[in-house]
């Protein structure tokens, strides 16, 4: 754990590693989003950072909260969005400083302030509760959420989200060194710091083209996402600034623990081979109203499982009031 707590100290190199990975992947009295000159929506949190929002389709409020760190929401809500607008009332947000929304001038991206984020939108959008949905990086951000908010959140959907990422950062390491051919990779030291051991697996599986292999079960979807993501702003303030200061110390907490205070209903989706989160990271997980749906497929079960996806949503809604 130590070597985790030097995030912060990463190298120039491993930083650059690591927003790749990520790119893979109003105050509250106006009580409504608002427009900027260029037409896109937007609200503005009670310290003052504009963030895009787009409210789309019927059903119970839900909230996105995407990962990367600082992918925003836009590739799921082109590629996934006909399926979650047919469940919910989607509220697809891109988080400070990622997609397109703006940066926070003073560079707060502490965990705390993107849960106030959440925290501002919801009552701008004038909700009793809502459905908080994660993908990947999303996961931690929407946990520290319900627990601070709990008495907000109608349910918790969490798609191949991360709870505990230095153990996600460990099953990329070795599952992805695995990947790896037998003849042209070099020896890991089991015993290196984490960092160092993420970094050089990320690296080769980048190099030798193998990222996408890693990533998705489908090798049509990185083409997908490339198009869907042409000429779509993509702000990586977040990303950048977070693994450069102190503020990644509150995301690489395990909340795994806090998880059984949470009395939510929960549904969990996990990808049978999605070795970045880890296949059995969903284990750790002690929600006490949870569901659990094993996919097949790998880190995007949005994209790549909707039928299954679908399955389980249907089952989750069941146990859900149907009025926030």
């Amino acid at each position: 754990m130590d070597s985790v707590l030097r995030l912060p100290r990463f190298s120039t190199w491993l930083l650059g590693l690591l927003l790749a990975f990520s790119t893979a992947q109003l105050a509250v009295a106006q009580r409504k989003a608002t427009p900027l000159a260029n037409g896109t929506p937007t609200m503005t949190t009670t310290d003052g950072v504009k963030l895009y929002t787009k409210v789309a389709g019927k059903g119970l409020p839900c909230v996105f909260v995407h990962g990367g760190p600082g992918s925003g929401s836009y590739g799921i809500e082109a590629l996934a969005g006909k399926t979650l607008e047919q469940n919910f009332q989607m509220i697809y947000l891109d988080q400070r400083g990622s997609g397109r929304s703006a940066s926070d001038p003073n560079k707060n991206y502490v965990i705390d302030r993107l849960v106030q984020d959440l925290e501002d939108v919801r009552q701008q959008l004038q909700l009793e509760k809502w459905v908080v949905m994660s993908h990947s990086f999303g996961g931690i951000i929407a946990t520290a959420y319900a627990s601070k908010y709990p008495e907000r959140v109608q349910g918790l959907v969490l798609v191949n989200s991360i709870l505990n990422l230095p153990a996600s950062m460990e099953s990329t390491a070795t599952n992805g060194y695995q990947l790896l051919p037998a003849a042209s990779r070099p020896p890991m030291d089991p015993n290196a710091p984490l960092p160092q051991r993420f970094g050089m697996v990320m690296g080769m599986l980048g190099q030798q083209g193998l990222m996408n292999k890693f990533m998705y079960a489908n090798d049509s979807t990185p083409a997908r996402l490339s198009r869907a993501m042409k000429g779509v702003p993509t702000n990586r303030d977040f990303a950048t600034t977070l693994f450069q200061g102190p503020a990644i110390q509150g995301y690489v907490q395990d909340l795994t623990p806090a998880t059984a205070k949470l009395t939510m209903p929960v549904l969990v989706v996990s990808g049978q081979d999605d070795y970045m989160v880890g296949p059995d990271h969903y284990k750790s997980f002690r929600f006490p109203n949870q569901q659990v749906a094993l996919v097949p497929g790998r880190h995007y079960a949005l994209i790549e499982s909707p039928t299954e996806f679908n399955q389980a949503i249907a089952t989750f809604l069941k146990k859900l009031p149907r009025k926030a």
